[in-house]
């Protein structure tokens, strides 16, 4: 062993000592011990030994803060199919449940995710989210091992670099984002940016510089004057400058309100507030405001009293700085910012603190506490079994469970999670099937729209019901784009005509 390598062991060890006093670290130096011998002699494109890949991925999945069988499994991951091990050797030295992990990531690896117009991406697409259902564990082992090779995608050919680039935008980034992991989200879009949009991506690198030196300068101004007030109120906080990522970036100037503009992009450098209670980020949203006027039409957005689908929780506002530039400012507790950046991910590190007996998260037993959260992997599980036509299924999947997401209220203050583009059909069919069915007219923020309206982000939705029971319009079916939407809509018009 190199000492590079000794070291970044060692380092490994130090930091999962951190966040998990109980872990069993002789068996994650046995589990590295194990790779190191099954890929002996192995060399990755670059020249290095193999063992830097599993290491590495090891230590992103320590940076989530995963529990003691990822880890390990995570660096076993490679160790069938690229390395001389097998599966019994794993149950013997390391028991069934990392031999599992090691099976499901094994599986998803072999499943080629391009070509999303041929119908074998489909069946890989089918295969990967029943692998998901079983332990979403394995879908973190399978980011991080490609986020590890993202980094290192300099050294394969440019063929090979756009396709895993295309993919992993595709796929890889809006799985991370389902599961609430942005940190993970934002880094395998980066990556993937330089390959899939050279010219843009060229451009904006050297366009943006100035916008973010002028954001940050910016941002320190404000800060100084809040840390002073926040001082004062005997507050324990921490304040995190935060660049918006290139690629986020990049979405938000594409679109049509901002078309290019960056003095219309507020958040261009946001910066968040860490606190201890949920009590006292009120307290500091009230400093904020006291120091920086609210911007009135843009405003506040409580994700702590009302937080999205996915767990998120948050308090984001837009105020008026120095000079009346728009600035965001989220504000939430330590916890809070640790399950933003690290989703669901963050969930088995909390379990095996509590009990060395960590069950796996089954999505359909619904074992975990955060289970409920992820109802559109339940939905993904369902549709898999339920369409046998794989065009139909891709285009479901592709809309809606890895599309951009919007947050829609309801009158009581329920949030549901739509694809973009949806509409308020879509809204009542994903409230209940009655209430699609019932469907008259819809109110969004107090105004009558018409029902092929799109609905944004933070809308109100109320739904108008029919007092006469009667068969959706057919004409729905033009501007839908959910499949719950698409399929109730069809089983009432053909129960109507038999």
């Amino acid at each position: 062993m190199t000492k590079n390598i000794e070291k970044d062991v060692q380092a490994l060890i130090k930091k999962i000592k951190i966040y998990n006093p109980k872990a069993d670290l002789k068996k994650i130096k046995k589990a590295f011990e194990f790779a190191s011998v099954a890929h002996i002699d192995q060399k990755r494109l670059s020249g290095e030994p193999f063992i830097i890949h599993p290491l590495a991925v090891a230590t992103i999945l320590a940076d989530l803060k995963l529990d003691t069988t990822s880890i390990i499994a995570g660096l076993l991951h490679d160790t069938i199919e690229d390395g001389g091990a097998k599966r019994e050797d794993i149950v013997k030295f390391f028991g069934e449940d990392v031999a599992l992990l090691v099976d499901g990531v094994t599986k998803v690896t072999s499943l080629r995710l391009k070509g999303s117009d041929k119908d074998v991406f489909v069946e890989s697409l089918r295969k990967m989210i029943l692998v998901m259902a079983k332990d979403l564990r394995v879908v973190f082992i399978k980011l991080v091992d490609r986020l590890h090779n993202m980094q290192t995608l300099e050294f394969l050919s440019e063929e090979k670099q756009l396709e895993n680039a295309k993919e992993t935008l595709e796929i890889y980034a809006p799985l991370a984002e389902r599961l609430g992991i942005s940190e993970l989200k934002s880094k395998l879009e980066d990556l993937s940016f330089p390959y899939v949009y050279k010219k843009e991506f060229k451009k904006l690198k050297k366009d943006s510089e100035k916008y973010y030196e002028s954001a940050e300068k910016h941002i320190a101004l404000i800060e100084k004057i809040l840390v002073r007030k926040l001082n004062s109120q005997n507050l324990e906080f921490k304040i995190l400058a935060r660049k918006k990522h290139l690629y986020s970036l990049f979405k938000k100037l594409k679109r049509v309100e901002i078309d290019w503009n960056f003095e219309k992009i507020n958040d261009i450098v946001a910066f968040r507030i860490l606190v201890n209670k949920i009590s006292e980020c009120y307290t500091v949203l009230g400093i904020v405001h006291s120091n920086f006027k609210p911007v009135p039409t843009i405003g506040i957005s409580d994700f702590i009293a009302q937080p999205k689908p996915n767990g998120y929780q948050s308090i984001h506002t837009k105020v008026f700085g120095p000079k009346g530039r728009i600035v965001e400012i989220q504000i939430r507790t330590f916890k809070m910012h640790e399950e933003a950046e690290n989703g669901i991910a963050a969930h088995w590190a909390y379990s095996e603190l509590k009990t060395q007996n960590n069950k796996s998260l089954e999505i359909e037993k619904g074992i975990s506490v955060q289970s409920d959260k992820l109802t559109w992997v339940k939905k993904l599980v369902e549709w898999q079994k339920e369409i046998s036509d794989p065009q139909e299924f891709l285009k479901s999947v592709k809309f809606d469970g890895f599309q951009e997401r919007n947050f829609i209220f309801s009158p009581k203050g329920d949030v549901f999670d739509l694809p973009k583009n949806a509409t308020p059909v879509d809204f009542a069919y994903s409230v209940h099937t009655d209430l699609g069915r019932d469907l008259k007219s819809a109110l969004v923020n107090g105004k009558l729209v018409p029902l092929n309206y799109k609905l944004k982000s933070g809308d109100l939705v109320e739904i108008i019901k029919n007092k006469n029971k009667k068969l959706p319009s057919r004409h729905w079916l033009e501007f839908v784009v959910t499949r719950e939407a698409i399929r109730q809509i069809n089983k009432e018009l053909r129960k109507g005509e038999s």
